[in-house]
């Protein structure tokens, strides 16, 4: 390990993220009796232009009167290259009470791109003297944010989570695709008998994340999927995202919170497992020994800290 200890990141469930537009109020009670463990009200994509003054004022309107339980509560910001997202973050921080906590903010590029709202809601939270400081969470969906991964992940202490944007990371990546996440149709590779082999075409990003986020303390999560008919597809791209390390996925439809939390909830079989493997390497070390064999096979150190993620995130949702 190196001597620089790698931070623990946000000690909370992140399981699903539940989106809703700001510009209909409707959901929004519905929204907080999800079994999402984070809300994500949209003031940007899923809000017309012309909406979004009003989305604003529905979003800060919520954030004070609907009792979202033990929700982690976001509000996704329109993004700095926009005329509205001053305004986003200084109406919410002026006018919406404690129980934001989080922003979202979009197509991040480069820690400047963090620092400009970091300096922005500190101005605002001094001025109206808030006590709890807002989060932050960002969408990695542009080249420029892929190559900067690192430097935006260690931008800010305000930093939690972070998430793959596959729709406008295409885009802007040039990638020959109308699909949002998932498999993609000519992304393959033949077999000597001549069969095609999908490969996955976002392991490279997700993986990118995942790095900058373990190293700098912050939860690394998937992005949307965008064929919510398709249960199968989803589930695939949420497990392939879970064993490359992120804890947990967008839903950009009531039907898929479910299918994110079962993926992302470590199975009653996975608990056993682990701390069958924590108790044969404590009986291990009793006699002297680095390593100890469970069910034909070789754990030792490495093995343990395997387990304990799993044990420890299996604790962290049932609490």
């Amino acid at each position: 390990m190196s001597f620089k200890v790698q931070p623990q990141a946000p000690a909370v469930p992140n399981r699903c993220q539940l989106f809703g537009p700001g510009s209909r109020p409707a959901i929004f009670e519905k929204m907080a009796s999800s079994a999402a463990d984070v809300i994500n009200l949209d003031l940007e994509d899923s809000v017309s232009p012309s909406d979004k003054d009003n989305a604003r004022k529905n979003v800060i309107e919520a954030i004070n009167d609907i009792d979202w339980g033990t929700k982690t509560l976001s509000v996704r910001i329109n993004g700095l290259d926009t005329p509205y997202w001053y305004r986003d973050v200084v109406d919410v921080l002026e006018k919406a009470g404690d129980r934001i906590d989080r922003f979202m903010i979009p197509k991040v590029g480069n820690a400047g791109d963090i620092y400009a709202v970091d300096a922005l809601a500190s101005a605002v939270e001094m001025a109206k003297g808030r006590s709890k400081k807002v989060g932050f969470e960002v969408i990695i969906e542009t080249a420029a944010g892929l190559a900067h991964v690192e430097e935006i992940a260690a931008a800010s202490p305000r930093m939690q989570a972070m998430s793959l944007g596959a729709a406008d990371y295409a885009a802007s990546m040039g990638m020959q695709t109308t699909g949002i996440g998932g498999t993609q149709e000519n992304y393959y590779m033949l077999t000597p008998d001549g069969q095609k082999h999908w490969g996955d075409p976002w392991v490279m990003p997700i993986t990118a994340i995942v790095a900058a986020c373990r190293t700098h303390g912050l939860l690394p999560v998937d992005g949307p999927f965008g064929d919510f008919s398709d249960d199968q597809g989803f589930m695939a791209q949420a497990r392939r995202s879970a064993t490359l390390g992120m804890v947990g996925k967008w839903a950009i439809h009531p039907k898929q919170v479910a299918l994110a939390n079962e993926v992302f909830t470590p199975s009653e079989a996975q608990i056993t497992e682990a701390r069958e493997i924590l108790a044969a390497m404590e009986e291990a070390e009793k006699t002297g020994q680095g390593a100890a064999v469970y069910k034909g096979r070789l754990v030792d150190l490495a093995s343990i800290r395997q387990a304990e993620v799993i044990v420890k995130q299996s604790e962290m949702i049932a609490g």
